[in-house]
């Protein structure tokens, strides 16, 4: 059984996070994305205190494909580090379980749950 977690990414421009999101579904990097947006950031950055409007998704998909999903954010992502954090998907819906693992794997075969 595939391990799957929720990818919750926040960037400054939801345009751009939305585009982004596409692109991960496409490579099969996570079977869905939810794109929040506004969304309020208040945080501390090098000493200062910054209230953004920025907007974030949450991806859906299997735990061993994060780390190409760090990589690729890290490369494209506007902020010098990103925010990007991961939550376990410990329980759901077995069917919509299943689907996640399937469309999350890389050669694109069916898996068996």
């Amino acid at each position: 059984m595939a391990q799957l977690c929720e990818v919750v990414i926040t960037a400054p421009d939801p345009g751009w996070l939305k585009d982004f999101s596409r692109k991960l579904i496409e490579q099969r990097l996570c079977a869905s994305a939810h794109n929040f947006t506004p969304v309020q950031s208040i945080y501390r950055w090098r000493g200062e205190i910054y209230e953004r409007t920025e907007g974030r998704v949450s991806l859906h998909t299997r735990c061993d494909r994060v780390a190409e999903i760090i990589a690729l954010v890290k490369q494209a992502h506007p902020y010098e580090v990103p925010g990007i954090s991961t939550r376990a998907i410990t329980d759901g819906n077995p069917d919509y379980l299943a689907w996640i693992a399937d469309e999350t794997t890389p050669d694109g075969r069916s898996t068996e749950w």
